[in-house]
């Protein structure tokens, strides 16, 4: 199960010269358009507005020092452009590779002495852990260090939500946006081109999250299950939900055309472990060496990245559309 945890665990100002009451002119536009500006950030903040569990949230001013306790919060800032605000991230974060430079703060049991002592303006916590980390979250808190809760995704439109609740936290909120309706143009164009394989070509996908002696596959209400319905493949365990455990007999019976393995993190050759067990030469995908590993973190991590993760798994199951 631990390794189930660890699962469940990214303006150009121009200026030119010119003279007389050209430049006098010009200066005055400077003056409007940084008047502009300022209004602007008075608008953004101080900003009021509640988190994923209902807490109400004000910040006084646009944060310059975050804490991240989560992998996925920390992708999502760095996508917005303020990793450089980033001051302490968990043991597990990995990405990019920027992050190793980071304070480490602890892994789902945080250091809160640490923590405070960064004095950071705003700690992004996660939905997942908020109740088992309440009474440290208290204690951040109690130390007049506000503490956003970010909503615990499950499927895209919840990966959505949190992204736009993190722009809106560290004041990000128009870069929020476009990462949103770039991951959506992305997605959509992975799901148009998979509309053009027949039903009768649907590859049946097992999907195995950890190996023996636990082997654990993903269901209904996860990421990996809504990608697969993306690219127009069948989730070989879509009567399961959430991450389900298997026997070496059910995944047999399943029989699927095609093996993912997204363990390469605690397996060291995940593939051929998969080729070679007993009891498993019967499998479609055994036989016909379809047995791939993709980067866990792309799949199952709630940030940007996801959309890479699509494209990652059509391009092993469908090589021939997506591998080109």
């Amino acid at each position: 199960m631990k390794r189930i945890i660890t699962l469940l665990f990214s303006i150009l100002l121009i200026a030119g010269l010119m003279t007389g009451c050209a430049q006098d002119a010009k200066n005055e536009t400077g003056k409007d358009q940084q008047g502009k500006t300022e209004q602007s950030k008075e608008a953004a903040f101080p900003a009021t507005f509640k988190d994923a569990i209902g807490n109400e949230i004000t910040l006084k001013e646009e944060p310059k020092k975050i804490v991240s306790l989560i992998p996925s919060n920390t992708e999502v800032v760095y996508g917005l452009g303020m990793g450089d605000k980033i001051v302490g991230v968990t043991d597990f974060d990995n990405y990019p590779k920027e992050v190793a430079k980071k304070e480490k703060i602890g892994n789902m049991v945080f250091n809160v002495e640490k923590i405070i002592g960064l004095q950071p303006d705003v700690v992004l916590a996660h939905e997942s852990t908020a109740k088992s980390a309440e009474a440290g979250l208290k204690q951040i808190k109690d130390a007049g260090i506000p503490v956003v809760v970010i909503n615990d995704a499950n499927n895209f439109d919840s990966v959505y939500q949190s992204i736009e609740l993190i722009g809106k936290t560290i004041g990000a909120k128009e870069k929020a946006d476009q990462m949103v309706n770039g991951m959506k143009e992305k997605i959509n164009a992975i799901a148009e081109k998979a509309k053009s394989i027949p039903d009768d070509q649907m590859k049946s996908v097992y999907v195995e999250v950890s190996p023996e002696p636990e082997l654990y596959t993903t269901g209904k209400g996860t990421f990996l299950d809504e990608m697969l319905q993306i690219i127009h493949a069948k989730n070989a365990a879509g009567d399961q939900k959430g991450w389900a455990k298997m026997s070496d007999e059910s995944v047999v019976a399943l029989k699927p055309d095609v093996i993912i393995t997204t363990c390469g993190a605690f397996v060291q050759d995940p593939v051929n472990d998969i080729l070679n067990r007993k009891g498993w030469e019967q499998v479609p995908a055994i036989q016909n060496k379809q047995v791939y590993a993709v980067d866990t973190d792309l799949v199952t991590r709630s940030g940007p990245r996801l959309a890479e993760g699509i494209e990652e798994l059509a391009k092993v199951i469908y090589p021939e559309k997506f591998a080109k």
